[in-house]
């Protein structure tokens, strides 16, 4: 059933590492090899909110009845100070379809204008078809760039980029 408002989007907060991991296992469970190593792969998703500060960006959560439904975050983009990378974008699947991935990028892309960037980038695993469609309705271009994480899930990913 799909909600009728969006839920509350937040900072993120260390102590939200228990709903963003079960958050993003769901969400992997709904493809095939993807595995969720968060020791080994993901250490960062116990402590979210210090890993964005680390890396001069931010990050939020999405909440409804206190349950973690959707994530994202925004860091400067590695080897271009010009640019800005989205992170971790991640929705529940009964919260897809009512704009609430819209509504997280759209966080991302005021951060990122309101640091002046000229673009935003980012990578998503090549078997998250939802998620590649939302990106390019939203004006996402995908380059020839792919990469491979040599991780568990034997994940490959397309690079994405946004001019602002």
């Amino acid at each position: 059933m799909k909600a009728d408002a969006l839920p509350l989007i937040r900072p993120a907060r260390d102590d939200d590492s228990g709903g963003l991991i079960a958050l993003i296992d769901a969400c992997f469970q709904e493809y095939p090899g993807c595995v969720t190593d968060v020791d080994g792969e993901m250490p960062e998703l116990y402590r979210i909110a210090s890993y964005a500060e680390k890396r001069s960006g931010r990050f939020w959560i999405a909440e409804r009845h206190d349950v973690v439904v959707g994530c994202v975050g925004i860091v400067p983009a590695t080897g271009d100070a010009a640019g800005t990378e989205l992170l971790k974008l991640y929705v529940n699947s009964g919260e897809r379809g009512v704009g609430l991935g819209r509504a997280l990028i759209g966080l991302v892309e005021d951060e990122a204008r309101n640091r002046s960037a000229a673009f935003i980038e980012l990578w998503t695993d090549t078997r998250f078809t939802d998620a590649h469609r939302l990106y390019e309705h939203l004006g996402y271009v995908r380059s020839p760039f792919t990469r491979d994480l040599d991780d568990k899930s034997n994940t490959t990913e397309y690079h994405y980029r946004k001019a602002l």
